[in-house]
């Protein structure tokens, strides 16, 4: 099979083309063709408005006996979107437009037929003025007339409005001056102001910056509340901090029963003995039960008193004071006692 798309056709050896018969088709044959509406239009029979752009399948077809320079002159049928009457227009080479032929006016034509009136009488005019010199003169006597007349009429016109408007515009112009003048001046002074404030601000950043940073403004002094003891042993606590710690040996009983003579008001409960004779001891048995019963009076009267709240410390220390001055009495007793019994041996 050949190839479906070909550029070079088989001619055979007896080819003649003058033989194949030629295609008579008429002068006036019309064609189909997508057309749009070259301009603005109002059909007579309905009144619909076709307006510029709208698409139509519209049959072109050639007129007859009209050319222009050689180009040939077409006609086209279209039909109303409404009434399908037939509307018909033709081309105008002469002036590169459109003219309307039948079934629908023109819309805007008025403006086209006035600019043409115009052009036809300057055409006309102009040919007069080629064959008549006099024409010529009168023509520029009548515009220079007109000319006149124009610039009187106008002059009036500025002359009402100045009245009727009393606008003194260079007053106006003077006062925008003054305005202009008078922001521009008060924006450079906002300017200069916003400027010496940022300068004041970064200055004494910097003198900040410069001073030692580590000092610190001193705190004013607080005055610190007296604490309330929450036991009555804390007494005991409390002075032996505030005196500078020495190590000191403690004595025996002070391990077992503590410390009583820092205390002003009970070192009276515990008084010792000089050891100045053997006898005075064996003599002395029932004053020490006595000496020794004082402080294990106030030992298990401590004990028992920790449960009780602060505000009664006082009466507790009356006690204790009562106690101390009894076992003074009772020991002064023992030793004159003693004393005399030494005298009547002598």
């Amino acid at each position: 099979m050949s190839e479906r798309k070909v550029l070079n056709k088989y001619y055979p050896p007896d080819f003649d083309p003058s033989k194949i018969p030629k295609l008579k088709l008429p002068k006036d044959r019309q064609y189909v063709v997508r057309l749009m509406a070259p301009f603005n239009m109002r059909c007579k029979t309905c009144g619909e408005y076709i307006y510029k752009g709208k698409k139509f399948n519209a049959r072109k077809e050639t007129v007859q006996n009209e050319v222009y320079l050689g180009l040939p002159i077409f006609r086209f049928y279209i039909k109303c979107t409404r009434c399908l009457a037939e509307i018909t227009f033709k081309t105008d080479p002469e002036n590169t437009d459109y003219v309307m032929e039948h079934g629908a006016t023109r819309n805007f034509q008025a403006e086209k037929l006035l600019e043409e009136q115009e052009k036809q009488m300057q055409k006309e005019r102009e040919d007069e003025e080629l064959n008549n010199p006099m024409k010529v003169l009168e023509n520029r006597t009548k515009d220079s007339k007109m000319e006149m007349e124009v610039l009187e009429n106008l002059q009036e016109l500025k002359e009402l409005n100045q009245r009727q408007a009393n606008v003194d515009f260079e007053g106006m112009l003077l006062e925008y001056q003054k305005y202009e003048e008078d922001r521009k001046r008060k924006q450079e002074e906002d300017d200069e102001r916003e400027m010496k404030s940022m300068l004041e601000t970064a200055h004494t950043k910097r003198i900040l910056e410069d001073s030692d940073s580590d000092e610190e403004p001193l705190k004013p002094p607080c005055k610190l509340k007296p604490k309330v003891p929450q036991k009555p042993t804390d007494i005991l606590n409390e002075q032996n901090t505030d005196r500078p710690n020495k190590k000191l040996k403690p004595e025996s009983w002070e391990r077992s029963v503590g410390k009583l003579n820092s205390n002003p008001h009970l070192s009276g409960l515990v008084v010792k003995k000089a050891q100045t004779k053997k006898a005075d001891s064996s003599n002395l048995g029932n004053g020490d039960s006595v000496q020794k019963g004082c402080p294990t009076r106030h030992v298990t009267e401590t004990h028992n008193s920790v449960a009780l709240p602060a505000s009664a410390v006082l009466s507790s220390a009356a006690q204790v004071q009562k106690a101390s001055a009894i076992c003074n009495s009772s020991l002064s007793l023992l030793g004159a006692y003693s004393d005399s019994e030494g005298s009547n041996s002598d």
